[in-house]
């Protein structure tokens, strides 16, 4: 594999995504989407590791994530989908890769696109068909964004910093309609 473009620093934002290899899922079962989200609380504490926003999806995954540590969040992704990939084979029986390929990395450094990826990642679900609104969406930390569920994967603090009432985050996400698959449509 090549060298990724991105580096990784100490206080810095990124967009974090993969999808299955040849578009095929990598959840199966509630159960699958539980594992990487303790994994993900797990070594986002052990890492320093800010989960700002993420949604996974039955084919693929968004992570918006803050490096708060000086353990790469390249490291991070690494450790939940390695662990994850070995579990998954064992529970399915099967061998060989989960993933298209590495996953990509954006690094982050506007606040005005950082804003727009939180609803966009939010809002994949819509994009895709799994979901006509992001709340009915169980497998993303919109609802701890709103203040619907108590989770652990998100940033409280910048949460509160940029959309004070939980309404105004709400309101934000309506605005923004995500274009609908069209092979998913109808």
């Amino acid at each position: 594999m090549g060298k990724r473009d991105v580096q990784f620093a100490q206080g810095s934002y990124y967009h974090l995504y993969n999808r299955g290899a040849n578009h095929q899922s990598i959840f199966l079962e509630d159960a699958n989407y539980v594992f990487v989200l303790r994994k993900m609380k797990d070594y986002a504490k052990q890492f320093s590791i800010a989960v700002i926003s993420y949604c996974l999806m039955p084919n693929h995954y968004h992570w918006l994530v803050r490096q708060d540590g000086e353990t790469s969040a390249s490291m991070f992704v690494q450790r939940v989908f390695n662990s994850y990939g070995k579990a998954f084979n064992k529970r399915f029986e099967r061998t060989g890769t989960l993933f298209e390929g590495k996953f990509e990395a954006i690094h982050v450094d506007e606040t005005e696109y950082l804003l727009h990826l939180c609803r966009y990642i939010h809002t994949n679900p819509i994009k895709h068909g799994f979901a006509y609104r992001a709340d009915e969406w169980q497998f993303s930390n919109y609802l701890e964004w709103v203040g619907k569920r108590d989770g652990a994967l998100v940033d409280r603090a910048f949460v509160r910093e940029y959309f004070p009432n939980p309404a105004d985050y709400i309101r934000f996400v309506e605005e923004y309609r995500p274009p609908i698959n069209p092979a998913l449509d109808g």
